[in-house]
C-alpha cells in the first residue's frame, strides 16, 4: 500500500548556533554580492526570516510524515529524498561533535565549516544527482571492560552530515517500535529502562530472570535482511541506495582497505538506527508474539540496543524461550549469543538488578 504524502521539507535548529548571514541559494547572487559589498539590513532580514520559514516547513513537513506513519501503520513513504535539503544539512552539521576524531577524508569539523554553504550546497546537489559516493569507515578501536577491543567505524565527515539527515527522516519508525524498547530513542534511557525493569520485576510474577546480549552485533547483523526490514516502510529507491552504500563502503584500517559484507560499523551516525529497526523486525516483534502465544505464565522484556533482559513466571518458559531466540537468532544474524547465556533466579530484593549476566553453573536454582 503506496502514498505518497507532502514531505517538501527541510530541517530545523531550535538548540544550536547557525550562522547569522548566509549567502543566497540557487547560484544566483545578489546585486551587492556581485559588487563585493556588505548585505544590506534589509537583506539581512529577508535572509534570516527566510532561514526561520525554511526550518519551521522542515519541522511541520517532519511532523505531518510522522502523524501519516503513526495513522497507517502499513503506509510506504516513496518521496523521502526531497528531505535532504540545505537547511536540513545544515541542522545535521551543527549536531554533530565539533572535537571529533576525523575519518578517511582527515576533515574535522572546524575545517569543513569554512565556506560551509557552498560545500553544503555542493554536497546536496551530489545527494540528489546521484553522484555522492560514501567512504570507507576508519577502524579504531576502544578497550571493554573485559580486556578485549571494541571495533569503532568512523565515517568522514560528509557521511556523517548524510547520515543524521538521513536518520531525521527514519525516525518514522518510531512510530513502530515498542515500549519495551529503550537504546538509542528519543526521549528514553539506560535509567528509563532501569526503571522498567525494576517495576515488572516487582509487579508482575518474574521469578526467573534471563539476561542475554548478541555477540558483536553491529558486525554480524545480515545487510540483505537489514534491507528487507527497511523495506517494510521504506519505499524510495534513494534512501535504499543511500543506506546500501554506507553498508558497503568497507573499513579502511592501517591504509588498507577491505570489505565489508556483513554488519554496520559501530560509532556511525546511522547505525543505532539501523539497528534498531533490524531488532524491531528480528527480536521486538517476534518476542511479543511469542509470549502471547508460547508462554505459559507472565513475561516481561526490556531491551536496550542488543542487550535484553526478559523476566519469566516459569522457568519452563524461559529455557523454551532460550533455545527457540537461539534457532531464530542463528537464521537472521551471523553469529550468537556473547558469553553462555542462562536462566537466574533473582529473588524480590534490589540486588536482583545488580546481578551481572550468569555463567553456566549458575543455572541451577537457589
Amino acid at each position: 500500500m503506496n502514498h505518497k504524502p507532502n514531505m517538501n521539507v527541510g530541517g530545523e535548529s531550535d538548540s544550536r548556533v547557525v550562522p547569522a548571514k548566509r549567502p543566497n541559494k540557487g547560484g544566483r547572487p545578489s546585486a551587492e554580492g556581485a559588487e563585493g559589498r556588505r548585505l544590506t539590513k534589509e537583506n539581512t532580514e529577508q535572509s534570516t526570516a527566510s532561514q526561520t520559514q525554511s526550518w519551521g516547513n522542515a519541522l511541520s513537513g517532519l511532523h505531518r510524515v510522522r502523524e501519516a506513519a503513526r495513522r497507517d501503520k502499513r503506509l510506504q513513504f516513496t518521496a523521502l529524498l526531497h528531505h535532504v535539503t540545505i537547511p536540513l544539512l545544515l541542522d545535521s552539521f551543527y549536531a554533530l561533535k565539533r572535537d571529533a576524531a576525523p575519518g578517511v577524508d582527515g576533515v574535522r569539523w572546524k575545517d569543513y565549516e569554512t565556506d560551509l554553504d557552498k560545500r553544503l550546497e555542493d554536497l546536496c546537489r551530489r545527494v540528489h544527482w546521484g553522484t555522492y559516493r560514501a567512504q570507507p569507515s576508519k577502524r579504531a578501536y576502544v578497550p571493554k571492560p573485559d580486556g578485549r577491543q571494541r571495533p569503532l567505524g568512523i565515517a568522514a565527515l560528509e557521511d556523517k552530515i548524510v547520515q543524521q539527515t538521513v536518520g531525521e527522516s527514519l525516525e518514522i519508525y518510531e512510530e513502530d517500535f515498542l515500549g519495551f524498547s529503550y537504546g538509542f530513542r528519543p526521549g528514553r534511557s539506560q535509567h528509563a529502562a532501569l526503571d522498567a525493569l525494576w517495576t515488572g520485576i516487582m509487579r508482575k510474577k518474574v521469578n526467573w530472570v534471563l539476561d542475554a546480549d548478541i555477540r558483536d552485533f553491529f558486525g554480524s547483523l545480515k545487510h540483505e535482511w537489514l534491507i528487507k526490514f527497511v523495506e517494510h516502510r521504506i519505499a524510495d529507491r534513494r534512501i535504499l541506495r543511500l543506506i546500501k552504500r554506507w553498508l558497503r563502503a568497507g573499513v579502511s584500517e592501517n591504509g588498507e582497505w577491505s570489505k565489508t559484507e556483513v554488519g554496520t560499523p559501530q560509532g556511525s551516525v546511522i547505525s543505532p538506527m539501523l539497528a534498531n529497526i533490524y531488532l524491531h523486525y528480528v527480536f521486538d516483534l517476534w518476542v511479543q508474539q511469542w509470549r502471547t502465544q508460547r508462554a505459559a505464565g507472565e513475561v516481561i522484556v526490556v531491551r536496550y540496543a542488543d542487550d535484553a533482559v526478559l523476566g519469566f513466571q516459569h522457568r519452563a518458559d524461559a529455557e523454551r524461550f532460550l533455545q527457540d531466540w537461539r534457532e531464530r537468532l542463528s537464521r537472521r544474524l551471523s553469529t550468537f549469543w556473547g558469553s553462555p547465556t542462562s536462566v537466574d533466579k533473582p529473588g524480590r530484593t534490589a540486588s536482583s538488578l545488580c546481578c551481572a549476566r550468569p555463567s553456566a553453573s549458575d543455572s541451577s536454582p537457589n
